[in-house]
């Protein structure tokens, strides 16, 4: 999987920066090429600013994945979620995470590190990286979330 996969994008604020760090490690021990956007430990940040940061990494390159982490996961999935090419997922389980990629092709993944543990966490980030979309069926539908902001959608 690790191949297929160009590269993982990792951002979070100021309450995420240790699951972040974690997962960072896992996802690199298990071969995944990752790019950290930080920020690094003791600065206070704004959810909004990371959200835009990982999306802005991610926009050229349609193979790439993004784990993005904040205190309750639910600010910077927001963030992300403003823009067209990025369909970020809140997940507090594996099942979450699965379905998220198979019936919404998700490409980022959005962690509460206040919320979430960090074994359930990484079995999130686990079944998020090996799950393809299913396509179908759930493909138009996913197509309409990218059209949305555009007023065009029906």
């Amino acid at each position: 999987m690790a191949d297929r996969i160009s590269k993982v994008y990792l951002s979070s604020d100021h309450a995420g920066i240790e699951l972040r760090q974690t997962v960072a490690s896992h996802l690199e021990a298990a071969g995944y090429a990752v790019e950290d956007l930080g920020p690094d430990a003791g600065m206070s940040v704004d959810y909004p600013d990371y959200g835009a940061k990982l999306a802005h990494a991610m926009r050229d390159d349609a193979a790439a994945r993004g784990i993005a982490v904040c205190g309750s996961g639910i600010g910077i999935s927001m963030a992300v979620n403003r823009f067209s090419w990025c369909r970020a997922a809140l997940v507090g389980d594996a099942t979450a995470a699965r379905l998220c990629r198979e019936h919404n092709d998700a490409n980022v993944l959005a962690l509460g590190q206040r919320l979430t543990g960090q074994t359930v966490a990484i079995d999130c980030v686990d079944a998020f990286m090996v799950t393809e979309f299913e396509g179908g069926r759930h493909g138009g539908r996913v197509e309409k979330l990218s059209s949305l902001g555009d007023g065009e959608s029906k």
